[in-house]
């Protein structure tokens, strides 16, 4: 290679700035930290430490830091300890300052929610009920989009701002679509996940709305004017009884007026019931719209409205100008009342409705990450000495090549703040399969170059040459999948996508160039002289073709058969990424038969699916329900099975608009890699070449849904990802012996098209038994080792590397020779890679 002092430079670079993006790879506990950012210190500020760490002490849970900082510090002022965070500004300049110091405590690898514990919510924002038609003409569509989209943006912000008050380190909080944000916390404890749930399900969304003059008589006569509903009022008496008045509420707002406007909410007690009240007060623009509501309207009730509930609707006895008022709870609940006033003053100017939630024990994260770690390391390694005994000296190039691969690949992903998450881990496991792909094709081709007579330098060349194309296409088809899983996935199988793209781009870089440069590096120190390799199948001269038609009717016979069964199981072959609902999962210490538990459980929440699934350190059972019950199974559970030792370790709720969604995007993401790969395909070979390689995507694609359907698995999320994945790998293989078919196509080889396929394909064996073989065994370790949602991904993707590999032979490569009946196709004009600027030099003083 020319220039190797600049790829070597590159090389290291990378390497260090891949260290240092990764350092520290994982949290630093925050008191210390803390004490590390103080710009000085005194007494008060080491009492404040001390205290901190003896309640640490106490209770040494991570999540809890943050609390036991916040309660040590009290009433204590600590910005003069850390002015350079300039917290004056802020509403509560302590979160604030804590919430930055805990951002650095975290470390540079993210942890999905998977691996650390936490919650998920999928909220939909009601914008429909806010953005009301008052634009006519061809504008009006845009003006409705942008004000969506304001409001969208105004409710992330507010809900941020809640969030922050937890103490959660790195939390996601951005818009999902025109209409949902998704909101994640990460490594929260069971009590954090408990108030995360209240603060965001409470809306608190405030609206000021007039009473019906005539309420009371046209609610007796069961009159519902138009643009008005009932709305009932509860209230508490002196005596401690509650009555409810129902009231006829206008369903327009009184002169704009929402929560949006207040500017300070405080909890206090009615000196006359001692209920909890709060007092409100509205900033100038509110206070203007109030004052003007309550002058026009005197005699008049005026409703306040929370989360559409109506709290109370007080006479306006006089125009009430100051700009402030008062909430009459109606329930002794104090601690509610704090809640409502605290998200008072972070308000939403849109109603909002938790339509997906995912939650995670985090006790159940620490086995994920021990078994997902464990499943890498192993996959790692047993492709690894598989390289090593099989290619010797050049199998050890491709290990380093491969670990390089990883440092760089972990350093891109700190880099651009990527979540790891456990199909993130999967993805990682795939990524050094398929990067030692690369440099099997590239060892193959020296193998039969050296078997021509050439020079070890020269057989080098040629093969780095030769590959090149074939790697090139392999790797291309793969990112076109790896890239629409990227941008159309959603959650964890976005993490796939990202880990899959970032990993297959630089497998690359790794196999083309470090592993070249090492050769060379070698060659020129002189120990580098001969390379021995072994050699499991020499010179095959099977007929493939001869059974091409059996196999290819076999083949969609199983595929039938599947999917019919499929269609049999009905709903049940959908999980709770697609039907909805509420899921639960439940360790164990006795494990309770299947029939038994749909016997307790069916009578109180209707019809459910149960199953037991392989976890990462012990098997969880889980049991989905119609949405809303899910809390109930865990009620029926406890109290049928009390022996059982059941303990809740994740709950997840899944609204049917959101599993609509996800069928719509897995539809949407799978037909785009098909068309992808049939355009590319097409560019690059002819178009029978890509017509072939589709259907065999197709057929590996439905093999491998008819197969998992048999097996008694559910589709899901990460199912998704392993068909995307199955998609892109099947088309590798077939690049890779259509490649050599074209090549002999070009060379002239004689005999019938038929003859041609069958030399191509005996040429191509090896390399398509040991480029699947080293994904599979990734894989495998995946399956065994990996546990929870990753089994599900493992099998499946398992079932497509097998049917990818047969399906290249008897499919893909048997429609091409149907479609030409037998002739041998015009491939002279095809486009073709001309491999590296070094590679076409070797060439030239070849030929010279």
């Amino acid at each position: 290679m020319k220039n190797r002092k600049f790829w070597w430079a590159l090389i290291v670079f990378l390497v260090a700035w891949s260290i240092w993006e990764m350092y520290p790879p994982t949290n630093q506990p925050l008191i210390p930290v803390f004490k590390q950012e103080a710009q000085h210190t005194d007494a008060k500020f080491d009492k404040i430490v001390s205290e901190a760490q003896a309640l640490n002490a106490k209770d040494p849970t991570p999540q809890h830091e943050f609390t036991h900082l916040l309660e040590a510090i009290g009433t204590n002022d600590i910005q003069n300890y850390f002015p350079y965070y300039n917290a004056k500004a802020e509403k509560d300049p302590t979160y604030a300052i804590l919430n930055r110091i805990q951002r650095k405590a975290s470390g540079k690898i993210k942890l999905g929610l998977d691996l650390q514990g936490g919650m998920q919510f999928l909220v939909g924002l009601q914008t429909n009920r806010v953005v009301e038609a008052e634009t006519n003409g061809a504008n009006a569509a845009v003006v409705r989009d942008v004000e969506r989209q304001r409001l969208v943006s105004q409710a992330a912000e507010v809900l941020r701002k809640r969030v922050d008050r937890l103490g959660v380190a790195e939390p996601v909080i951005q818009p999902s679509g025109t209409s949902h944000i998704l909101i994640q916390l990460p490594g929260l404890s069971q009590a954090q996940q408990n108030e995360a749930s209240n603060n965001i399900s409470k809306a608190a969304y405030l609206e000021f709305r007039l009473v019906h003059p005539h309420s009371a008589d046209l609610i007796k006569e069961g009159v519902v004017e138009p643009g008005y509903e009932v709305l009932n009022e509860v209230i508490t008496h002196r005596d401690g009884t509650k009555s409810v008045e129902p009231e006829l509420v206008e369903k327009r707002l009184a002169n704009g007026m929402t929560g949006k406007y207040i500017k300070r909410a405080v909890v206090n007690r009615s000196p006359t019931t001692g209920e909890p009240e709060i007092d409100f007060v509205l900033d100038s623009v509110g206070a203007e719209k109030f004052g003007k509501v309550t002058t026009e309207h005197i005699g008049e009730k005026l409703a306040i409205v929370l989360d559409g509930e109506l709290k109370c609707a007080p006479v306006i006895q006089s125009a009430i100008t100051g700009g402030s008022g008062q909430i009459t709870m109606g329930s002794g609940d104090y601690a509610e009342a704090q809640s409502i006033a605290n998200v008072l003053e972070n308000p939403l100017e849109t109603p909002v409705q938790i339509e997906q939630i995912q939650q995670v024990d985090p006790t159940l994260g620490q086995d994920t990450i021990r078994s997902g770690v464990r499943a890498a390391l192993l996959g790692t390694l047993f492709v690894a000495l598989f390289m090593i005994i099989y290619y010797h000296r050049c199998g050890m190039l491709a290990t380093i090549a491969m670990l390089i691969n990883l440092v760089i690949l972990l350093g891109v992903m700190c880099s651009i703040g990527t979540t790891l998450t456990l199909p993130g881990i999967a993805g990682i496991v795939l990524t050094v399969g398929m990067a030692v792909d690369a440099n099997v094709l590239i060892y193959e081709r020296l193998r039969e170059e050296m078997a021509t007579g050439k020079s070890l330098r020269g057989a080098i060349s040629a093969a780095y040459d030769k590959a090149f194309g074939t790697i090139f296409d392999s790797h291309t088809t793969t990112l076109i999948s790896a890239i629409i899983l990227w941008n159309l996935g959603t959650g964890s199988v976005k993490g796939f996508g990202i880990t899959l793209t970032i990993g297959v781009a630089l497998s690359l870089f790794t196999a083309l160039v470090v592993t070249r440069l090492i050769f060379d590096f070698l060659f020129d120190r002189g120990w580098l002289n001969r390379i021995g390799m072994l050699h499991i199948i020499k010179n095959p001269h099977w007929d493939f073709m001869r059974w091409a038609l059996p196999a290819f009717i076999t083949s969609w016979l199983i595929i039938f058969a599947g999917m019919g069964y499929g269609i049999h199981r009905g709903h049940n072959v959908m999980g709770i990424d697609f039907a909805g609902g509420d899921a639960v999962k439940m360790t164990y210490a006795q494990k309770v038969d299947v029939d038994q538990i749909r016997k307790a459980v069916e009578p109180v929440v209707g019809e459910s699916q149960i199953q037991y699934q392989k976890g990462a350190s012990s098997d969880i059972l889980q049991v989905v329900a119609e949405g809303g019950k899910g809390a109930a199974v865990e009620q029926t559970l406890e109290k049928a099975f009390p022996n059982a030792g059941f303990h809740v370790v994740g709950r997840e709720h899944v609204g049917a608009s959101v599993g609509v969604e996800i069928q719509k995007s897995a539809v949407i993401a799978s037909f785009l890699s098909l068309f992808g790969i049939l355009v590319y395909v097409a560019f690059r070979y002819e178009f029978s070449f890509s017509v072939g390689a589709v259907v065999a995507v197709v057929h590996d694609v439905l093999m491998t849904i008819g197969i998992f359907f048999i097996s008694g698995r559910q589709l899901s999320a990460p199912m998704v990802a392993a068909v995307l994945t199955i998609i892109g790998f099947s088309i590798n293989d077939t690049i890779v012996i259509f490649d050599r078919i074209r090549e002999d196509l070009k060379l002239g080889v004689r005999g019938t098209f038929k003859e041609v396929m069958n030399k191509a394909l005996n040429q191509t064996l090896s390399r398509t038994i040991i480029t699947s073989g080293t994904v599979f065994l990734a894989t495998m370790a995946l399956y065994l080792f990996g546990g929870g949602a990753i089994n599900d991904f493992a099998f499946t993707f398992l079932v497509g590397i097998i049917t990818g590999t047969y399906s290249s032979i008897y499919i893909a490569s048997a429609l091409v020779l149907w479609w030409h009946k037998g002739e041998r196709p015009k491939t002279a004009s095809t486009v073709t890679m001309e491999g590296t600027p070094d590679a076409r030099e070797e060439r030239i003083k070849a030929r010279a």
